[in-house]
């Protein structure tokens, strides 16, 4: 067989082959290091994934929503690398859908209001009270809804979480339900109930 046929039969068979005989699928990924492509979501990685043997013991998941502009996730992110412990989250989600990756994963952001709640109000609290916190908790912040804090995720971020959701659970395996929202675990602002249309529908979308 000559070069040209060779190269031609390759094709054939790589044609041939399932998608996923030729990528990993999203929870290979997820349980991989560095700064991989994730299909369906642009990424920046601020902080690249280390070791997962290494990374802090993860148990929950809480959404936060922010009060700044569009364009302010970039901004936060940015602030939140050079200073990882500060009041902020580890990942960030812009309106038009770009996840920034700000913290490393063995560093743990201060945010949470230490899981206050405990009158029942969206969930069971029981086993939330004191126990859902900022130290075994990935905080995910979705940015812009300034100035009117009601405004809900663009499609564009609901698009992403669909995805960063999956990610994120299945790399530190956190089952569905520990995805909270943070009015569900924390007494905040009563205007409106942040992360609680994002927590939700992570809920509704199921494995």
């Amino acid at each position: 067989m000559n070069l040209r046929r060779l190269a031609i039969a390759l094709c054939a068979i790589a044609l041939a082959l399932p998608a996923s005989a030729q990528t990993p699928d999203l929870a290979t990924i997820a349980r991989s290091s560095g700064t991989p492509e994730i299909p369906g979501l642009k990424m920046v990685w601020l902080a690249p994934w280390g070791d997962l043997a290494k990374a802090h013991p993860w148990r929950n998941i809480i959404v936060h929503q922010t009060e700044g502009p569009a364009g302010s996730a970039r901004g936060g992110a940015q602030a939140q690398s050079k200073n990882p412990t500060r009041r902020g989250v580890m990942v960030w989600v812009e309106t038009d859908g770009t996840v920034y990756w700000a913290v490393p994963e063995n560093l743990v952001p201060t945010h949470g209001d230490g899981g206050n709640r405990n009158d029942n109000k969206y969930i069971d609290n029981r086993p939330t009270f004191r126990q859902v916190v900022g130290n075994n908790s990935v905080g995910v912040e979705f940015a812009g809804n300034f100035p009117d804090v009601t405004r809900g995720p663009t499609e564009a971020q609901v698009a992403a979480w669909r995805i960063l959701v999956k990610v994120l659970r299945a790399r530190y395996r956190i089952p569905l339900t520990q995805v909270y929202a943070h009015n569900w675990i924390d007494f905040k602002d009563a205007r409106y109930c942040e992360g609680c249309e994002l927590a939700k529908l992570a809920r509704e979308w199921g494995e």
